[in-house]
């Protein structure tokens, strides 16, 4: 079994949630040169599920390819994509303030989807898997979504909101997985963390 590791994301949440199972982890995280954001464009049509499932794999074999690059020691790589959508349309990270208030606008008083798939490599054996939760905004002011744009906390995150900030006070209703809407879902991940012999 190995013992630790490599996540490869910058996300602080996604190594939070990995320590609370109890999995030691090394980052992998990209060079300077990679261009991490055109792994994440959409493709014309592509299905929200198709599409974070798709980027995920596509960042997987970035940080598999940068591992042999490196020559670092072998174990587990672990990658994540979450995806904001509200039925086929994709929300990714906001561009600016302004796209920010565009998406929050959109899902006030809505119920969207929060899909975040999990992929992990070791050697030639790869195990993926989806969680998809739904989430329910209440109607918000135009004041409300003034005050939590200016805060800062839409920036990076896809659909403009960090469930796990203030965002949390606009929630009516979910269903699903919590860790999954805050970017890796805890149960998906055991999952393919027991695939390659962890005891989760």
């Amino acid at each position: 079994m190995p013992d630790f590791i490599y996540l490869a994301s910058q996300s602080p949440r996604r190594a939070q949630l990995l320590e609370q199972l109890g999995v030691k982890h090394a980052l992998l995280l990209a060079d300077a040169h990679e261009d991490a954001e055109a792994l994440e464009a959409v493709l014309p049509h592509e299905a929200p599920a198709a599409y974070v499932q798709r980027v995920t794999a596509l960042k997987l074999d970035a940080a598999v390819a940068r591992l042999r690059r490196r020559s670092l020691a072998d174990a587990p790589v672990l990658c994540a994509d979450t995806t904001v959508a509200l039925g086929r349309t994709i929300l990714g990270k906001p561009a600016d303030a302004e796209d920010a208030a565009r998406m929050l606008r959109l899902l006030s008083g809505s119920t969207h989807r929060v899909l975040t798939a999990v992929a992990l490599q070791h050697g030639e054996q790869r195990y993926a898997a989806l969680s998809a939760s739904r989430v329910r905004f209440a109607p918000l002011t135009d004041a409300q979504i003034a005050r939590y744009v200016d805060g800062g906390e839409p920036m990076g995150k896809a659909g403009a909101y960090a469930i796990q900030g203030a965002a949390a006070a606009f929630v009516e209703h979910l269903s699903g997985s919590y860790s999954g809407i805050m970017g890796l879902p805890m149960f998906e991940t055991a999952q393919v963390l027991r695939g390659v012999g962890f005891k989760v």
